[in-house]
C-alpha cells in the first residue's frame, strides 16, 4: 500500500497520432461479429482455420473471411495459408496493447516515463538507517490514519518492518534533517526465480505532504531499483488514492488491473489497483508496435 502527495497530478492529453491508432482499434470492434470470433480466436490454445470459426459461430466461411481480414488489418489477428487452407492465431501483442488502450482513454494511464524530473532542491533521500525506525513507524501510523494507504490497520513492529523489507532498498527523506518520508521494497517469494522481484510501499510524512516528498523517494526507489538488479516492481494502492496512482505512472509504472473485493478492511470490502513497473524498458512504445 502506498500514501503519496496531493493535489493529483493532471495526465498529459493523449496525443492525435495515440488517438487515432486507438480509435481504428475500436472502429474494428464496433461489430458483434468481428468481437465474437476475435474472443474465439483468443481462446484456442493454437490456430484455428476458417473452417472451423465458421463452424463454431455458426457464420458463412465468406463472412468470416470478411472480417478476419478486417482484424487482420489493425492487428489483432495474424493470417497464415498452409496449403489451401488459411490459419487464423491471435496477435499476443494484442492481449496488453488493447486493454492498456481503454485503459488510456480512460485516464487511468499515461505516457510512462522513466521516472519523475521535476524534484525539490530542498529534499534528499538516503539510505534509511535503524534509527530511523522511530520516524518511519510514525509516518506509517498517519498513513493509516487516511484510511486509503493501507489494509494494516495498526504499524507492524520495528523488528517486523526491517527484516521484510530488503536491506539495499530502504529510503528516507528529509527535509532539512528531519525525516519527511520513507520507501521500501519487500520480497514477493523466497523462491530464486523471483529474486529480482518486489513490492513497493512510498509514504509521507502529513506535514509534508505536496512538497514533492513522493516524487523524490520513487525517483530513487526506481532508479537504485534498475541499478542494484531489480527486474519487476509491483504495488497494490487502493482507487481511490488517486495521488498515488498519478506517482506511480510518473515513475513507469503501468496498470495491471483491479482485483475487486481483495479484502475487508474496518468491515468493508475494498478493490486494490495492481500496478508494475519492467527494468529495462524504455517506457516509449507506440501504440503502433502492439500490432503486427
Amino acid at each position: 500500500m502506498t500514501l503519496t502527495t496531493p493535489p493529483v497530478p493532471e495526465t498529459a492529453p493523449l496525443s492525435s497520432g495515440d488517438a487515432e491508432t486507438y480509435a481504428s482499434w475500436f472502429a474494428s470492434l464496433a461489430e458483434p461479429t468481428r468481437v465474437r470470433l476475435l474472443h474465439s480466436i483468443a481462446s484456442r490454445p493454437t490456430p484455428v482455420s476458417v473452417g472451423e470459426l465458421a463452424e463454431a459461430l455458426g457464420i458463412g466461411q465468406p463472412t468470416v473471411s470478411h472480417h478476419l481480414r478486417k482484424l487482420a488489418e489493425v492487428g489483432f489477428v495474424t493470417l497464415t495459408r498452409e496449403g489451401t487452407s488459411t490459419r487464423v492465431a491471435i496477435n499476443p501483442a494484442c492481449c496488453t496493447g488493447l486493454p492498456h488502450a481503454a485503459d488510456a482513454v480512460m485516464g487511468m494511464v499515461a505516457a510512462r516515463p522513466c521516472c519523475p524530473t521535476d524534484l525539490p532542491d530542498d529534499v534528499s533521500v538516503r539510505a534509511m538507517r535503524p534509527d530511523d525506525i522511530d520516524a518511519v513507524r510514525r509516518i506509517y501510523a498517519e498513513g493509516i490514519a487516511t484510511g486509503n494507504a493501507t489494509f494494516e490497520t495498526e504499524v507492524p513492529e520495528s523488528a517486523t518492518l526491517l527484516a521484510q523489507w530488503l536491506p539495499d532498498h530502504r529510503w528516507v527523506a528529509e527535509i532539512n534533517g528531519e525525516v519527511a518520508g520513507w520507501a521500501a521494497a519487500t520480497p514477493t517469494s523466497s523462491r530464486e526465480v523471483y529474486a529480482g522481484v518486489a513490492e513497493t510501499s512510498v509514504y509521507v510524512a502529513e506535514a509534508a505532504r505536496g512538497r514533492g516528498v513522493g516524487k523524490t523517494l520513487i525517483h530513487t526507489q526506481v532508479t537504485e531499483a534498475d541499478r542494484r538488479g531489480l527486474w519487476t516492481l509491483q504495488t497494490s494502492i487502493f482507487p481511490e488514492n488517486k495521488a498515488s496512482l498519478a506517482l506511480h505512472h510518473m515513475a513507469g509504472f503501468r496498470t495491471l488491473g483491479v482485483r475487486e473485493r481483495i479484502a475487508r478492511h474496518h468491515g468493508q470490502w475494498r478493490d486494490t489497483v495492481m500496478l508494475e513497473r519492467r527494468a529495462g524498458c524504455d517506457h516509449s512504445t507506440e501504440p503502433a508496435e502492439c500490432t503486427c
